[in-house]
């Protein structure tokens, strides 16, 4: 049965622009100039500033944005939308006419930055080196082959995570190659011999075991650690020392000795390589923080977007189709150019309050934390949670949380994670609030100061942090050894 009836619903709908400012908040500086340069290749109406128009510029483009004066002019563009019917091109160019140069571009640098270009170095793996290694040997054309996929399958830490059953089917059905597991063996073994040592491993014990037996110089304690190796992995890896001196029936001393020389081998080999361009990873802070003559200062960092502006022959296209007697025919042309025209507005505006947003939330958080930007003392951390931040600078929790996510912060003493100065709040025996990260570094430095010969048990971190006045449970200790990446007091212990 059909019927009828009224149903009122309230809905809250993000606006297009709404959602744009949205994506590039969570983005960081790294990725902007990509997300601009994208833009551009998608709307013709954007393009980048040139030089000379950068330094005549007479306006910061980094001043704040007016809040009041965004949302009037969000509900201006609004009502035009829904007008849309009734729209007249020379009302829509005569009021371009009175719209501030400014906003028609965006200005991403100061007059006082510093352009510097970020060197990108790039060389050569460790699987090319085994590459140049394996044209030195005397392998015939199929044997070649085989070591160039075995190579191949090599990951970047140098160990082979294929089985060899699998590889001889792979090499039949992708190269039409005949082969058995013995000729990919001694492939293998082929491979095992070159530099770096211990590359082509299929596991960790493999890879020492290598690196043992191609050391130049190997005495007693070489053997005696192979022999660990070998026979007591197990018992090594789990430090169970105790078991070892039982099975094995040597001294502590010889022990260590053989220990020792296993620790000065290299788990992954494959990362030994100094030009593998796998192994350096670049950090670009998006806020750098100064402290001078005992006041703190902040930059924003935007160096990697560039300047934009409404492309002006679409603005003199509109004109021309303004002055034009058959506007009707050029319906869809207007249609289209104005269009691009707005959605280029939009992503200058974004792009403005995206710096804007940026701003007032790192200049908030840096007078929340002044004191620990001025010592860089852990100890010094405030408790503070997205909340404290999103009330204080009047905006969502959900914004602040996409600024703070992916950003990072370059201060005197290092560059951090903007995340990273969230924390929540305990209190001690006295009834102050503190930072759990100050209970994390607490917790560090206890067991850096600890016997390494004996190293705390979680009950004892526990009763040494409550002399110190944090009176909290041994499984929280726990949970914070574990997010500080600390192994339980066993796998810490040194001969």
């Amino acid at each position: 049965m059909l019927n009828q009836r009224l149903q009122q619903k309230l809905l809250q709908k993000l606006s297009p622009q709404q959602i744009l400012l949205m994506k590039l908040l969570q983005i960081p500086s790294i990725a902007l100039e990509q997300r601009i340069k994208q833009e551009i290749e998608e709307n013709p109406a954007l393009e980048e500033a040139n030089e000379d128009e950068i330094l005549d510029a007479d306006v910061d483009y980094d001043e704040p944005v007016d809040a009041e004066e965004y949302d009037q002019e969000k509900e201006e563009e609004t009502e035009t939308k829904d007008g849309d019917d009734e729209f007249d091109l020379n009302d829509y160019i005569a009021d371009d006419d009175d719209i501030p140069s400014y906003k028609l571009n965006a200005n991403n640098y100061s007059s006082d930055d510093e352009r510097r270009e970020i060197p990108f170095i790039s060389g050569n793996s460790f699987q090319d080196l085994l590459y140049s290694q394996l044209g030195m040997r005397n392998l015939n054309e199929k044997q070649q082959q085989i070591a160039s996929y075995i190579i191949g399958n090599l990951d970047d830490s140098g160990y082979l995570n294929r089985e060899i059953s699998a590889m001889v089917d792979d090499l039949a059905f992708a190269l039409n190659i005949q082969t058995t597991k013995e000729e990919i063996q001694e492939m293998l073994y082929v491979i095992q011999d070159m530099e770096p040592h211990g590359v082509g491993a299929r596991n960790l014990q493999e890879c020492l075991l290598i690196q043992l037996r191609k050391k130049e110089q190997q005495g007693p304690e070489t053997e005696l650690a192979m022999q660990l190796l070998e026979r007591h992995f197990n018992e090594f890896t789990k430090k169970h020392y105790d078991k070892i001196l039982k099975k094995a029936k040597i001294t502590e001393l010889e022990l260590k000795n053989a220990v020792d020389e296993i620790l000065k081998l290299n788990p992954k080999p494959g990362n030994s390589h100094s030009d593998s361009s796998k192994t350096n990873h670049y950090i670009l802070p998006d806020f750098f923080i100064y402290n001078t003559n005992g006041s703190l200062e902040f930059q924003l960092n935007s160096k990697n977007a560039p300047e934009l502006r409404i492309n002006r022959t679409y603005m003199d296209m509109l004109e021309d189709y303004a002055a034009s007697k058959n506007k009707n025919q050029h319906k869809d042309a207007i249609s289209f150019v104005k269009q691009k025209i707005d959605s280029a507005k939009w992503f200058i505006d974004a792009i403005r309050q995206r710096q804007n947003t940026l701003q007032i939330t790192m200049q908030t958080i840096m007078n929340y934390q002044q004191e620990y930007f001025m010592t860089g003392d852990e100890t010094k951390l405030r408790p503070m949670i997205l909340k404290d931040i999103a009330e204080i600078v009047n905006l969502d929790i959900s914004t602040i949380s996409r600024v703070a996510n992916s950003k990072y912060v370059q201060t005197p003493f290092g560059t951090f994670l903007l995340k990273s100065f969230f924390s929540e709040s305990m209190q001690n025996d006295s009834g102050e609030e503190v930072s759990t990260r100050e209970i994390k570094k607490i917790l560090s430095d206890c067991i850096e100061a600890e016997e390494k010969g004996k190293p705390l048990t979680d009950e004892q971190l526990t009763q040494v942090l409550k002399e110190k006045g944090y009176n909290i449970a041994r499984r929280t200790v726990a949970k914070y050894r574990e997010q500080l990446n600390i192994p339980v007091a066993r796998l810490r212990k040194e001969l």
